[in-house]
């Protein structure tokens, strides 16, 4: 966390003008943007993190082989270090990749006083580190099953309990400085996008062994590539980027796609070096009053409107007018997200595929009213969902109808059946007559409030007792991937606009990764596997269908909603438009100078 003063110290000494990089560029320190988390940060590893807001800043650090145009719909592949878009080969299975030249990490004492220029050999390290057993990343699963020799390396490193990054993996094929070849066992279609995803950022060797923890994590010292540089950070209150003026930068010039806002974006953008915003400065409000008067206050720049805040701004999905009159503007889509709701297979109350588990499963969700917690909890804010694939991700079925409906009456019926009798106070016990109590983990904020009284008052009407656990956003995500939550509403929103992406959350090598519920289903992981050896069509989405039904059938889960992501951004901010895939859009916007005193900001 002292990099920021350790770079004032260097351009101070004028050891940053032997660096090959051109000079700071357009981004203007006097340009402040002032953002605001709905929930804690975890870190900025990228091989570990995997949450929305860790994201939001990593992506600001670190840069991937590829990523996405700001304003094309649906979402629309490019290069970000890349030169171009692969060249694919071998009938799909072999990709090469070129990298631009003369990309440098920003400065920092592990390079030893020289400049640090950005090569294939970082990104392989990159995705190598995603197998290591020490770290034991969340995205293994990325290249698992896909590239050569990727599974006996990881094979090898869990026999050891060390991976050797010296030892060559023959499906990442470094041609020279600038060119890697991927070789896959079969043909992956969602491999750019893949490599447009996070996890696969590149970093330098000699930062992760300088600074590493005893778990092979540098959470705290990121150095990357990108736009931004981490100069403050406050765990779980405050996080400051600056510019990093060793950033290569770009030139603003993309097209506007259908949407009628986006001719008036092209117009204020076009034609300006990037990034323009000068700090970044986010600041972690988890009450939703408080950061609705802080935007009110003009203390927060570009604000997440989740649906306990929607009726102070929105009328109908639409801006009220008393905000639209000074200036504010609403950013609004659906988001590529599912909130479905799991139970913990592995759990010895709520686990296994035997009958009486199963048809615990299925009651407690034919009891729960999805559209009231809709109505309740986001204020209309979200879309019910059937399958378990979003509106504007590829494979998205809007025809389909799940086999799971809301029937209280069906669901005290089911349990009736299979022995879980009530008993003298009302509250129903085990077939073996030992107590049942389930227990409901959210977030501590008033979101993960409501939706425990939601879920109280389901479980109230088929007789089960319910424990609220009510835990810090970091210490779910840490929780429910050693499989230690019994129940949870859990929400993802899409890596990459593939139902691959989503399809994976229940597959069952991917426990303790993404498998949140900690699913193992034969039947599901064979039809997953299967889908995987084919691109978007017919045949995927007759295997997408069967694995929804196995869903319904063993009920691990109970799909909910996709909500509507609303960002509303004060005058100030020129050219703004929420992106479905990218966290993080501030190097492609601009912003006016201050003219307001902020010195009160909280």
């Amino acid at each position: 966390m002292r990099r920021f003063n350790w770079l004032l110290a260097l351009v101070c000494a004028g050891f940053l003008s032997l660096a090959p990089w051109p000079a700071a560029h357009a981004a203007d320190p006097d340009k402040v943007l002032h953002y605001a988390f709905v929930a804690p940060e975890t870190g900025f590893d990228p091989a570990v993190t995997r949450d929305l807001y860790s994201a939001e800043v990593i992506q600001s650090i670190f840069e991937t082989l590829y990523t996405y145009d700001y304003l094309a719909r649906p979402a629309k592949l490019v290069p970000q270090t890349a030169v171009a878009l692969p060249e694919i080969t071998d009938g799909g299975k072999t990709y090469t990749i070129h990298l631009k030249r003369g990309i440098y990490f920003s400065p920092d004492p592990a390079f030893g006083g020289k400049p640090r220029e950005l090569t294939m050999a970082d990104y392989v390290y990159s995705f190598e580190r995603l197998l290591d057993p020490k770290l034991a990343s969340p995205h293994s699963w990325l290249f698992e099953g896909k590239v050569v020799g990727f599974d006996e390396a990881a094979a090898r490193a869990r026999e050891t309990g060390h991976f050797d990054y010296d030892a060559p993996i023959p499906g990442f094929e470094l041609v020279d400085r600038y060119t890697l070849r991927i070789h896959l066992k079969h043909p992956d279609y969602n491999l750019g996008m893949i490599l447009a995803h996070e996890p696969t950022s590149a970093v330098a060797r000699e930062v992760i062994e300088k600074y590493r923890d005893a778990s092979g994590q540098v959470m705290a010292h990121p150095v990357g590539t990108g736009a931004y540089l981490l100069s403050k950070w406050v765990r779980g209150s405050r996080i400051v980027l600056t510019a990093n003026p060793g950033y290569r930068g770009f030139i603003w010039n993309f097209k506007a796609g259908s949407d009628p806002g986006d001719r008036a974006i092209v117009a204020a953008m076009r034609g300006k070096r990037m990034p323009q915003i000068g700090k970044v400065d986010i600041r972690i409000m988890v009450e939703d009053q408080s950061r609705w008067l802080a935007f009110l206050d003009r203390q927060i720049d570009l604000l997440e409107l989740e649906g306990p805040l929607a009726p102070k701004a929105l009328v109908d999905g639409h801006l009220r007018p008393e905000l639209a009159a000074k200036g504010i503007r609403l950013s609004r889509i659906i988001d590529p997200e599912i909130s479905y709701y799991y139970w913990n297979m592995q759990d010895p109350v709520v686990g296994g595929l035997s009958p009486a588990k199963i048809a615990l499963r299925r009651a407690i969700a034919m009891a729960y009213d999805v559209q009231e917690e809709i109505n309740v909890v986001w204020n209309g804010e979200a879309v019910p969902l059937q399958y378990p694939i979003p509106p504007g991700v590829v494979g998205y079925d809007p025809d389909y109808v799940s086999s799971v409906h809301y029937h209280p009456r069906l669901a005290n019926a089911l349990l009736d059946r299979y022995g879980y009798r009530r008993g003298a106070d009302g509250y129903r016990t085990l077939p073996d007559g030992k107590p049942l109590t389930i227990t409901y983990t959210a977030r501590t904020d008033s979101n993960g409030t409501q939706e425990s009284e939601m879920w109280k008052k389901t479980f109230d009407s088929i007789g089960i007792r319910m424990a609220s656990n009510l835990m810090q956003f970091p210490d779910i995500l840490k929780a429910e991937k050693e499989c230690h939550l019994q129940m949870r509403t859990s929400p993802w929103i899409a890596d990459y606009p593939d139902g691959d992406n989503f399809m994976q959350l229940f597959y069952g090598p991917n426990i303790h990764q993404n498998n949140n519920g900690c699913t193992e289903i034969p039947a599901y992981d064979r039809r997953y596997e299967a889908s995987q050896r084919l691109p978007d069509g017919p045949e995927r989405d007759r295997l997408y269908h069967q694995m929804a039904r196995i869903l319904e059938v063993d009920a691990p889960i109970l799909i909910g909603y996709a909500r509507y992501r609303n960002m509303l951004a004060q005058p100030d901010v020129i050219g703004y438009k929420k992106h479905p895939i990218l966290h993080c859009e501030w190097l492609y916007f601009d912003m006016t100078k201050p003219k307001r005193d902020r010195s009160s900001t909280p």
